[in-house]
């Protein structure tokens, strides 16, 4: 019986009360319950001119403590070759004078599937408000990447693309069908550098660093509960839609090559900023198998890392102890 009992409180309280705060792509201030151990697979994908970029994500989360929770995240991507691009420092001539510059950066290469590395996320939940239908929380949150990819854009992003750390907060309330978050935070992301042959069997050889510029987020996510119009058990299928709203500013890149820093003339080495809106569509099965699909595109400026539109699949579940429960 307790074990029974237990098991409607986990659904209860981990899925039922909540479940239009599940986004899709950004966290919620709510923690993964003490001992319960959650599996997410995910990825997205879009057209670069005419190839097909995709990225694969396995991500383990476990509940450490009731307001403390862990993410471990390995990526799989065709984000990138195994070097910067050989043509990526061109130069012009001033007179007698050679100058050195970055490039535009390529679009439409072919590049193979490889592994990215591993992402640690961590979320402590400080604030809470309960109410009866309603509740308001806030949390704090860092990662740390080893990614460390030719990634010859400005724009840092620890999940595939540059190594690097950084933090935030989330606020999170929710009203009955209705739940809104803000997540703002920084990251500092880590260099980039290479030392390959001046040209083909050449002994000599050249060293290039790409300095990423730091970046700053602000996602704004809303989720409605469609369905069930009335909780009568844990089993009832669960449809959610949510609108997220991602912004990013970042600064310029620093590109130096043997020591020396060069000039940046290519937009996708520059400071920028943009945003993103993501509508999507969620179902949640026994109110432990969770099923994400959204779509999204830019409204404000562009992102030069990716092209649009961009899709996002994912599922999840939790396991957990009957003993954690008791």
């Amino acid at each position: 019986m307790k074990s029974f009992v237990g098991i409607i409180l986990f659904f209860f309280s981990v899925h039922l009360t909540k479940a239009q705060e599940l986004f899709i792509h950004n966290e919620s201030a709510s923690n993964i319950p003490k001992g319960v151990l959650g599996i997410r697979l995910f990825g997205n994908s879009f057209n670069e001119i005419d190839i097909r970029r995709n990225m694969f994500a396995l991500r383990w989360m476990y509940g450490v403590t009731p307001k403390l929770s862990f993410y471990l995240t390995t990526t799989f991507s065709n984000h990138h070759g195994a070097n910067l691009p050989s043509d990526l420092i061109t130069h012009r001539h001033s007179g007698s004078q050679t100058i050195y510059y970055p490039q535009q950066t390529q679009k439409g290469v072919t590049y193979p599937l490889s592994f990215n590395g591993f992402h640690l996320y961590t979320k402590y939940r400080f604030l809470t408000f309960d109410d009866a239908n309603e509740h308001l929380r806030i949390a704090a949150f860092g990662q740390w990447s080893n990614v460390s990819n030719a990634h010859d854009e400005a724009e840092p992003n620890l999940l595939d693309d540059t190594k690097g750390y950084g933090g935030g907060l989330i606020v999170t309330y929710l009203i009955k069908r209705f739940a809104v978050s803000l997540t703002t935070g920084f990251t500092s992301p880590g260099d980039y550098s290479e030392r390959v042959p001046l040209f083909s069997g050449s002994a000599a050889t050249t060293n290039t660093t790409i300095e990423y510029g730091r970046s700053f987020e602000y996602n704004l996510s809303f989720g409605y509960l469609l369905y069930p119009k009335k909780y009568i058990s844990y089993e009832q299928t669960n449809w959610n839609v949510y609108l997220e709203l991602n912004g990013k500013s970042y600064e310029t890149a620093v590109v130096s090559q043997d020591g020396s820093n060069l000039e940046v003339q290519t937009e996708g080495l520059t400071n920028g900023y943009y945003v993103e809106i993501h509508p999507g569509i969620q179902k949640v099965i026994s109110s432990n198998l969770r099923i994400d699909l959204s779509a999204g595109t830019n409204i404000l400026n562009t992102s030069y890392t990716r092209f649009y539109p961009i899709f996002m699949v994912s599922i999840q579940r939790y396991f957990y102890s009957l003993k954690r429960l008791k």
